[in-house]
């Protein structure tokens, strides 16, 4: 397909963000559908189902942004001219084809499709049979948007498949495919890149630490653990295990307050060996459970004695997506920050900010937990490669 000026790239998405302020009522009305025949055995993916005014806005919003940012192709970065006068320029440039597997939210059909489409490339979506009503009507105006401004369809382009047809693609795909990335639990992922043959960029799972380090304020702590627990359990950037450092002053005093604040949430709450005397806990009956991620009103309490313990345990288990430190100390919070081995790292703030919006991306692709090529949540300026330019008047080597 031939490249898209960002002139008609930006045309679609304004026409995009019209089109789904119109439509925001059939939108909603398609989106019942799909939670009236969803079965509510998941109360996360549930969560991620659900299409509100709220949601349409943050659409449109979205779509907005994406038409005021700057054009990610092309950009100069890095040039070289050689002693014998070639000129050597590197620039962004664009993937090409780019398949998104999601699970249950329609606001990654908007949300991946206008980042792939303003960033020139053609976008594959592949969405939950749950949210299939929802996608269609989405997918129905980003064609409309397209076809309005003299653009092709092809541009964005929907796969309804069931599993076993998604597999197939995946092994042997019907038209070229640069990029895949799968956006949902770690069974999509590992199906993913069991069968993708192509490269696979993989939004893992959260698993997200708090540690409560022996100089926190208490007051900090409690605030940052209930918003990152409780604000929103279907997210991967909530929290699912704390660590309380054994020295702070009135240990036992801030484990209860904590316990009753997250019982009033009603909040499950799991603990080791050293808490089980609290009310209202569970001692942990499997370590590996150290290693889960919930997406659900649950939670794991542990302790620590030393710093360098915390930074340890959550290396080991945490799934390399958030990790936050609540601490006056600056200095250790630096050291916590700089040896923990995560994509997004936090002193005295929640977990619940990593996201492309919040961190000033103007909304995200996914949340990487890969290292290549992209750590953490992957914009706009993220979903483009690179090539090389070089131009000179007959130099042999």
């Amino acid at each position: 397909m031939n490249p898209l000026s960002i002139e008609k790239r930006n045309l679609v998405l304004h026409a995009m963000a019209k089109l789904v302020e119109q439509e925001r009522s059939q939108i909603i009305l398609e989106n019942q559908k799909d939670l009236i025949a969803y079965d509510g055995s998941d109360l996360a993916m549930e969560e991620r189902l659900k299409v509100d005014d709220k949601k349409v806005d943050e659409m449109i919003l979205s779509l907005n942004q994406l038409a005021a940012q700057e054009d990610p192709v092309g950009v100069e970065r890095f040039h070289f001219v050689h002693d014998n006068g070639i000129r050597v320029t590197n620039k962004t440039a664009v993937f090409g084809t780019v398949l998104i597997i999601y699970e249950s939210r329609p606001d990654v059909t908007i949300e991946a499709g206008g980042i792939a489409f303003k960033s020139g490339n053609k976008i594959l979506l592949k969405g939950g049979k749950e949210s299939l009503q929802s996608n269609l009507k989405i997918v129905s105006l980003w064609h409309q948007a397209l076809e309005e401004n003299g653009v092709s369809k092809n541009w964005v382009e929907y796969l309804n498949y069931n599993r076993t047809e998604t597999q197939a693609f995946l092994e042997n795909p019907t038209q070229k495919v640069d990029l895949i990335v799968p956006r949902g639990g770690e069974k999509l992922i590992e199906f993913v890149k069991k069968h993708a043959t192509c490269p696979v960029i993989v939004s893992g799972r959260g698993n997200n630490f708090v540690y409560v380090q022996q100089e926190a304020d208490l007051e900090i702590a409690l605030k940052v653990i209930l918003n990152a627990k409780t604000a929103k359990i279907s997210a991967c950037n909530a929290v699912d295990k704390v660590l309380i450092d054994n020295r702070i002053p009135n240990f036992e005093g801030f484990a209860a307050m904590l316990i009753e604040e997250l019982t009033e949430a009603k909040v499950e709450i799991l603990v080791d060996q050293s808490l089980e005397t609290f009310k209202n806990t569970k001692v942990l009956s499997d370590e590996n459970i150290w290693y889960e991620e919930f997406l659900d009103y649950k939670i794991v309490i542990g302790t620590v004695n030393s710093d360098s313990e915390a930074i340890a345990k959550i290396n080991t288990y945490c799934g390399g997506h958030s990790a936050s430190i609540i601490t006056r100390n600056d200095a250790i919070a630096q050291n916590f920050m700089e040896s923990i081995d995560a994509a997004a790292v936090y002193q005295n703030v929640s977990t619940r900010f990593t996201d492309g919006f919040q961190l000033g991306l103007g909304g995200e692709l996914a949340i990487s937990t890969d290292k290549l090529h992209q750590r953490g949540p992957i914009g706009l300026q993220h979903l483009v490669t690179n090539k090389w330019y070089i131009y000179g008047e007959g130099q042999i080597r």
